[in-house]
């Protein structure tokens, strides 16, 4: 079973239309197959996702932020969990805004 309480995560990748940077701080919680996270750092001030564990395997979520521009973007996103030589858990993730231009992208994070 995947357990996300209590880890904190930062970016290690993302495309060219993201907003999350290596700035970006996450801090997930989860009770049963529910999660949330608080992220700040980089261009956004105050984000928060909210989402489900699906089957044990990948965790699908919806996001919301205020970046450096006073601009409330949001998007929905699936991740994948790995495991990286060095132990660390690692959710490869993909992502699409559901706003401006709904553009989409991908993103890796990983645990600290």
């Amino acid at each position: 079973m995947l357990n996300l309480d209590n880890k904190s995560f930062k970016s290690q990748s993302n495309s060219d239309n993201g907003e999350v940077s290596a700035e970006t701080i996450f801090h997930y919680r989860q009770t049963g197959d529910v999660i949330s996270a608080d992220y700040q750092g980089g261009d956004i001030i105050k984000g928060h996702l909210v989402g489900k564990v699906i089957e044990g395997k990948h965790l699908e979520f919806v996001y919301h932020h205020i970046n450096k521009n006073m601009e409330l973007m949001t998007g929905k996103c699936i991740s994948y969990p790995e495991i990286n030589p060095e132990g660390k858990l690692v959710l490869k993730e993909y992502w699409q805004w559901t706003c401006k231009d709904n553009s989409a992208g991908e993103s890796r994070i990983v645990e600290l």
